[in-house]
């Protein structure tokens, strides 16, 4: 993508069982001495994809003296656990050892960037099952009345603007009392009040753990047993590369709970329509990785080959294929390969350039030409098909089509956009912006269903600065992607969510787009 959109967080677990579940294997032979923190490093490298602002670890170790300890640090998974440094990783490794451990990637979609909104969250209390660790990948859409509400309360005070403090105030008041109460029960109470998308991976000083999926699996999250090792992350690829098989996702509502070092599923919240978030498969998620039992790699190709199918351009012997690095790689090989027209790199990203999407719009533009480095051996005299996945500001691209006519010198470049044109933000957990500084929304007319005009795409094109521009339609993505469009959360690209505070906020911000207000705070 050019620019990048803030992602959101990644999660992961592990636990050495009592008993073994399974035959053993590459992934629980990895495990000395029944201490799977040596792990977790690696698999939150998996899923730095979904986080690199943060990362940390909590434990759990019977007879240590921290039963239960947190390691965590503002940088990414590398930077945090020292990986560059052998004597200091293993130093940390050794530290935070333990039978059971969860983990966290963080990209900021609130709260400031600094070390006390990094995750794990723990929470100390001299009774065991009152402390607890835990890890959240989401946002809740209700997070400014959940708050509001609290602090209605007698002698409630927040000390961080991020809905994982709201999580951690109401995972403490469930778990009052003078006897631990049941998990489920725990889990059921908090589904009641939350609205939006939410994976949370608890650990607590009694060595109990449970991972816990939202009713409409907006997010994804996988999970697999090995011999006596229980593993668990946002995305299969950690997983996999660990050496799991037999991955399976966590049903919406569901929830897996380790107790006395025994294994078991319940359901916490009943069965809703599924509501999964249709941009993991289009740019969040690893190519390699696998979503409620789809591919990503499958289903970013299928997108290419429908665009090659809508293709009214005629390729002639001058035409080329460009993907947008990295994600539109597999939908571009896909058009190209349907088209027979070669597809290259004629854009090189440099990886060592700031993340743009930071930045203000006055100076994105300028900052996607120092990203990008376009290859006037390979573009020039060419007619591009330039390949996207998503198009949101429209900024970066807007330059990057620019830096391909004129430092490529390529003939002509035609955009071809991987997804229906987004048209609202998400509240879910994705940095969408506000309506005003999305790009599509400008120029789509009353009764826009989902599929632009001719004529809206020839404005947009001109925008651009392009000599043509085409999106999927929402019915397209639908296609590609396999499922049902009744189990998909299309609310970026139709203006229609899948909670009632989803819809609730959407109507705040066409009020503040109409007011002219620019903020994103829309309670």
């Amino acid at each position: 993508m050019s620019e990048e959109l803030r992602h959101e967080c990644g999660i992961a677990a592990l636990y050495w069982l009592d008993k073994p579940l399974s035959a053993p294997g590459r992934a629980s032979q990895a495990v000395a001495d029944g201490d799977v923190t040596p792990l977790l490093p690696g698999m939150l490298l998996d899923l730095q994809n979904r986080g690199q602002l943060a990362a940390g670890l909590s434990s759990y170790q019977p007879g240590r003296a921290q039963l239960l300890d947190t390691f965590k640090d503002v940088g990414t998974v590398a930077e945090v656990f020292r990986m560059s440094h052998p004597e200091k990783h293993r130093a940390i490794l050794r530290e935070y050892a333990g039978k059971a451990a969860i983990g966290h990637t963080r990209y900021a979609t609130c709260g400031a960037n600094d070390s006390r909104y990094a995750q794990p969250f723990e929470r100390h209390h001299g009774r065991m099952w009152k402390w607890f660790s835990f890890a959240f990948n989401g946002n809740l859409a209700n997070f400014a009345e959940m708050r509001d509400r609290l602090l209605g309360k007698r002698d409630y005070h927040f000390t961080l603007n991020t809905d994982t403090e709201i999580i951690m105030h109401l995972l403490a008041y469930n778990l009052r009392g003078d006897h631990a109460p049941s998990l489920p029960k725990v889990m059921t109470s908090l589904g009641r009040s939350f609205d939006g998308a939410y994976n949370i991976v608890f650990l607590d000083a009694m060595g109990r753990l449970f991972v816990a999926r939202d009713p409409l699996g907006l997010r994804p999250l996988s999970w697999a047993v090995q011999g006596n090792l229980f593993g668990v992350a946002s995305e299969s690829v950690a997983l996999s590369n660990l050496g799991f098989g037999e991955i399976q996702s966590l049903d919406p509502g569901d929830m897996a709970i380790v107790e006395d070092g025994r294994l078991r599923f319940e359901r916490f919240a009943q069965p809703r329509k599924k509501a999964h978030c249709f941009f993991e498969w289009v740019y969040f998620s690893n190519v390699a990785s696998t979503a409620d039992g789809v591919s990503v790699y499958l289903t970013r190709a299928r997108s290419g080959r429908r665009l090659a199918e809508l293709e009214d351009q005629k390729a002639d012997g001058d035409s080329i294929v460009v993907p947008v690095p990295d994600t539109a790689k597999a939908a571009a090989d896909a058009f190209a390969f349907a088209l027979g027209i070669p597809c290259v790199e004629g854009l090189i990203r440099n990886r060592y350039i700031g993340r743009t999407f930071i930045q203000p719009s006055a100076t994105r533009g300028a900052s996607a030409k120092s990203k990008y480095t376009a290859l006037p051996a390979v573009l020039e005299g060419k007619r591009v098909f330039l390949i996207e996945d998503s198009i949101v500001r429209s900024t970066t691209l807007a330059a990057l089509a620019g830096q391909i006519l004129q430092a490529g010198r390529a003939r002509e470049v035609h955009v071809r956009v991987a997804c229906p044109p987004i048209v609202a933000p998400c509240f879910y957990g994705i940095d969408m912006s506000t309506l005003g500084e999305l790009f599509a929304p400008r120029f789509l007319a009353p009764g826009y269903r989902g599929s632009p005009s001719d004529a809206m795409l020839r404005k947009m094109a001109e925008k651009l600065g392009v000599s043509s521009l085409r999106y999927l339609s929402v019915d397209d993505l639908e296609q590609c992607l396999q499922l049902p469009g009744d189990s998909l959360c299309r609310g970026c690209v139709t203006g229609k969510y899948p909670t009632r505070w989803g819809n609730r906020l959407m109507l705040h911000a066409r009020r503040n787009h109409a007011a002219g207000k620019t903020g994103r705070t829309y309670e």
